[in-house]
């Protein structure tokens, strides 16, 4: 048994297609993802006397050379010389030798976000 085949055309759109999702960078879905990011860590943060850290955090999209990242950031407490909001997350010792066990917050807070980052961008990349 004998099998052929032909083709005729180009790959033009698809060369063209390929060149224009190298260059695209889905920065409007990560800006939706660090809004969305930025409302949870801020309702799952522990809130001490002040809730300071709680409101502390924001977002950052930064183009790459390889693409773009987003980055949470908490600038809360800019007096201290160490990230609250790592403290809590991983727990610390205190100035009387005492032990703060950690609280896994911002895990659990992102997780949804984090599930779904990748649906959202590869839906604005093609």
């Amino acid at each position: 048994m004998r099998i052929e085949t032909t083709s005729s055309g180009s790959f033009q759109n698809t060369t063209n297609w390929l060149s224009q999702s190298m260059n695209k960078s889905p920065e409007t879905a990560l800006n939706k993802i660090g809004n969305e990011g930025v409302a949870k860590l801020k309702n799952a943060t522990p809130r001490g006397e002040t809730g300071q850290t709680a409101s502390g955090w924001d977002f950052r999209v930064k183009r790459l050379s390889t693409g773009a990242e987003v980055a949470f950031i908490n600038t809360a407490h800019p007096e201290s010389a160490v990230n609250v909001a790592k403290l809590i997350q991983f727990g610390h010792g205190t100035g009387t030798g005492g032990y703060v066990p950690p609280r896994d917050y911002i895990n659990p807070a992102l997780k949804d976000t984090f599930n779904s980052a990748g649906d959202r961008i590869a839906k604005e990349m093609f």
